[in-house]
């Protein structure tokens, strides 16, 4: 379930850890800090909904800590027809700018690179500043999903990846 540790050193003073998903504390946090934020306001996803989703089995959620604290995580769907999507990545405000978004990603992309050659994302359209740190990150346009969960807002289906997928062979 891809549950070694990275450790990343972020500056002198600051130490980021990654990890799967500890207990329902950190399960917990990370609700709450998806349920009162963007886009999953907008999205009107509450913090029940949003708690039910973390701690879902058929997904994977991996933890940023600085000291402890719980900084942000991002959410993983491995399994099915569309395995190697992130499903949500959320930076917990005090954190953001910071570059934790761009190392969970990093992050995910190590996982799942390591079983597929691609890794998939969906932005709002309502959502410019994320939508540019993943074309930064090498993501390229698939296509987009009209009015898809909510009216007037589109999801953008992003892709990255390293090889054709029978072409690809599996690390380990």
């Amino acid at each position: 379930m891809g549950s070694d540790k990275l450790m990343t050193i972020m500056d002198t003073d600051k130490q980021l850890e990654i990890c799967p998903l500890q207990n329902v504390a950190e399960a917990e946090a990370c609700a709450q800090m998806m349920a009162s934020s963007e886009p999953w306001l907008t999205l009107r996803r509450d913090y029940a909904t949003s708690l039910k989703i973390l701690t879902d089995p058929t997904r994977e959620v991996h933890v940023a800590t600085v000291r402890g604290e719980v900084a942000g995580f991002i959410l993983l769907n491995m399994r099915g027809a569309f395995v190697g999507y992130i499903q949500s990545i959320c930076v917990a405000p005090p954190w953001r700018g910071q570059g934790i978004g761009s190392r969970l990603i990093a992050y995910a992309e190590q996982r799942i690179f390591s079983e597929m050659p691609n890794v998939f994302i969906c932005v709002s359209s309502f959502n410019p500043n994320a939508r540019r740190l993943y074309e930064r990150l090498g993501y390229e346009l698939v296509g987009v999903l009209k009015d898809y969960l909510i009216s007037g807002h589109d999801e953008i289906l992003l892709r990255k990846t390293i090889a054709p997928v029978l072409k690809f062979k599996k690390i380990g």
